[in-house]
């Protein structure tokens, strides 16, 4: 192999893992194959977390806050899922997770997956549409085709009512709900995904399981 195809190999591996460790920063604006673009405005008083939020973790003593704001599409997100799995296993009695949705344009089903995910917590099954959703990512991300019959048969495999899931997907409040959580993220700077708040201060993203366990670990001896 010669020395200039080595190089190429060893910078391609670069860019892919500095891809999956900090994520993908997209332009805020509306996207031209129809990917749903970040077309709101920043929150007036934009807050890490509200009451609405979505606690994957409710310890009775909470002594630390974890905000995520993440777009189900993201493949960085998706590398991060079972860094978040982990902590929260380990923390989840010390620690409340909250995951917020921040929907970047170019992804195509990345809007429409924020909207599932907030269907099926109308019906009590937000983490287990967030699991779902993660967990099957490399089976539908990254497509530029329409994939609700993929994410409908999710909902069935959860036990949704379809009747009432379908009615809530194409509900304007549950649109604005997803919404909601972008004019936070818009209000408190967020430029990509996945974005982390720890008491609501933004951090740089851990690159690894060991490094936001340390950072845990400091706020918590704090």
């Amino acid at each position: 192999m010669n020395k200039v195809k080595k190089q190429l190999i060893v910078a391609a591996v670069l860019v892919a893992g500095f891809a999956a460790a900090f994520g993908s920063y997209l332009l805020l604006s509306p996207d031209d194959r129809g990917g749903g673009g970040l077309d709101v405005q920043p929150a007036a008083q934009a807050m890490p977390v509200r009451e609405s939020s979505h606690r994957l973790t409710e310890p009775k003593k909470s002594e630390l806050t974890v905000v995520e704001f993440l777009d189900f599409e993201c493949e960085a997100c998706g590398a991060m899922y079972p860094i978040v799995e982990k902590l929260r296993a380990e923390y989840g009695e010390r620690v409340t997770f909250v995951a917020r949705y921040f929907p970047m344009p170019g992804h195509r089903n990345g809007e429409l997956a924020a909207r599932t995910a907030e269907a099926a917590a109308c019906q009590g099954k937000f983490e287990e549409m967030y699991n779902k959703l993660f967990t099957t990512q490399k089976e539908w991300g990254e497509s530029q085709e329409w994939k609700e019959d993929v994410f409908r048969g999710y909902a069935k495999q959860l036990g949704l009512n379809m009747q009432r899931f379908d009615a809530d997907l194409a509900d304007p409040e549950v649109a604005g709900r997803v919404q909601d959580d972008q004019r936070d993220g818009l209000g408190l700077g967020v430029q990509g995904t996945p974005t982390f708040f720890v008491d609501g201060t933004q951090i740089r993203t851990p690159g690894s399981y060991e490094a936001f366990k340390a950072l845990i670990d400091d706020r918590l001896s704090g």
